[in-house]
């Protein structure tokens, strides 16, 4: 199954670690493919803006390369057949929480992993936001707790063609 990987992992050098040292090696071991946004888009574009010192020309160099990063992760949401959400943090990230709702609008089912803690939830019978836990049900998915229990629930998906 090919499958793109929601989260805010690459933002962190130990969520990066995370990402592909564990995360990722679990779902190819399982024998799907990964759709990695943080890979979607040329490293030595993001390095150049990124190296640039902050004020009005890295503003510009972002507002110039932030429509391109957005359009590489459309694509691969529309050519995926499934989500696997990170859910970890204090809160779901705005940008996980706005795949998510893309994907199920698409009619993507969803995995959501939430290896995170801490309480972060609407109420006690949620794990993570109402709408975001919804959609992630709804789709045919499941949340998740551990990394072992990702491929169970992938395995479990109903796709459609």
């Amino acid at each position: 199954m090919q499958i793109y990987l929601a989260g805010p992992l690459g933002f962190s050098e130990a969520g990066r670690d995370f990402h592909y040292r564990k995360l990722i090696p679990e779902l190819e071991r399982s024998g799907h493919a990964v759709l990695d946004p943080w890979t979607l888009t040329d490293p030595a574009a993001i390095a150049a803006v990124l190296s640039l010192p902050f004020g009005a020309d890295r503003r510009e160099a972002w507002r110039a390369l932030n429509p391109q990063i957005g359009r590489n992760n459309h694509a691969a949401l529309d050519a995926c057949e499934a989500v696997v959400a990170v859910l970890d943090g204090v809160d779901v990230d705005s940008g996980t929480a706005a795949e998510i709702g893309y994907a199920f609008a698409r009619g993507k089912p969803i995995v959501g992993y939430r290896g995170d803690l801490r309480l972060s939830t609407d109420n006690e019978a949620l794990t993570v936001n109402l709408q975001v836990e919804y959609f992630i049900r709804a789709s045919g998915g499941d949340i998740v707790s551990t990394l072992a229990q990702l491929p169970g629930a992938l395995a479990a998906l109903k796709l459609t063609p």
